[in-house]
């Protein structure tokens, strides 16, 4: 990742490689001290934040029926074509789920079961109260199923289980070694056919990195260096519509572990810099 970018004070930094050197100490004898407070901090800074819509979505709550309906669209023509069209029992995985908004508003709309994973423990709670109150009056073939109070730089899925692994708004909190590494890991966890989708903010050029939360924020072809890295492949892509100017534009990536046949990715559009939504 050699394109340079920013931090939310405006400092520039002429890789991205300089930029992890200094904050999680990459390329020192031991960089564990660092990387651990640069967990620390980001999850300290959740652990403030109000188990709420406009809460995880940093004040940007209105935007959920925009992010829902495009998360929507985008798995109505992916499912059929990876999955085809019969009726079948499918699972997926909320990774950095919050309080559970994209489980409830979109996932449970097209899976059988969904698991949640989250760090933040009084999000994660809100998401298993909020469910199960869902639960009483929805058809349990629709179901809240594991709730994982677990980081993404820690968590292995179960073998085997995942039709979807659906990432959004959390992927920012982890460094490029610890996004390999999850995803290699994670790759374990889908079925025959089983796809991964990241929906996330997209910088610019390079990425800037929020101070504050503790995330970046990488730009498309960042993100494309990372999944070639993760040895993954991207199936299909989709911008974000219908969201303020004035925030990061967003984009879906929909990816495999096998090479796809005649797909092309696209490009997004830019977006002024101004770190938001990083919490699902």
């Amino acid at each position: 990742m050699d394109a340079g970018g920013l931090d939310s004070d405006g400092r520039g930094f002429s890789s991205a490689k300089e930029m992890w050197r200094e904050e999680i100490g990459i390329g020192e004898a031991k960089d564990g001290s660092k990387r651990h407070e640069w967990y620390r901090k980001g999850i300290a800074y959740w652990q403030a934040v109000e188990a709420s819509v406009d809460g995880v979505l940093g004040g940007y709550g209105h935007v959920n029926e925009a992010d829902v309906k495009g998360s929507a669209a985008f798995l109505n023509t992916l499912l059929p074509n990876r999955f085809g069209t019969e009726r079948r029992h499918l699972v997926a995985l909320d990774c950095g789920s919050g309080i559970g908004r994209v489980t409830k508003n979109l996932l449970l709309r097209f899976f059988n079961e969904v698991d949640l994973v989250e760090p933040v423990s009084h999000f994660l709670e809100s998401a298993r109260e909020n469910l199960a109150l869902d639960g009483d009056s929805e058809n349990d073939a629709h179901k809240a199923v594991n709730f994982y109070c677990v980081p993404l730089q820690e968590f292995t899925p179960e073998v085997g289980r995942y039709d979807v692994i659906w990432i959004q708004w959390c992927i920012g909190q982890l460094p490029d070694d610890d996004f390999i590494s999850f995803f290699k890991r994670a790759k374990a966890g889908l079925k025959p056919n089983g796809l991964f989708v990241v929906k996330e903010n997209i910088a610019s050029n390079g990425f800037v990195l929020d101070k504050e939360d503790h995330s970046i924020t990488r730009s498309d072809l960042y993100f494309k260096q990372l999944f070639n890295q993760c040895g993954l492949y991207i199936y299909s892509t989709k911008d974000q519509k219908g969201f303020p100017e004035e925030i990061f534009a967003v984009k879906m990536y929909a990816l495999v572990t096998e090479k796809p046949k005649g797909v092309s990715n696209g490009r997004s559009k830019r977006q002024r810099h101004k770190p938001a939504l990083i919490k699902s």
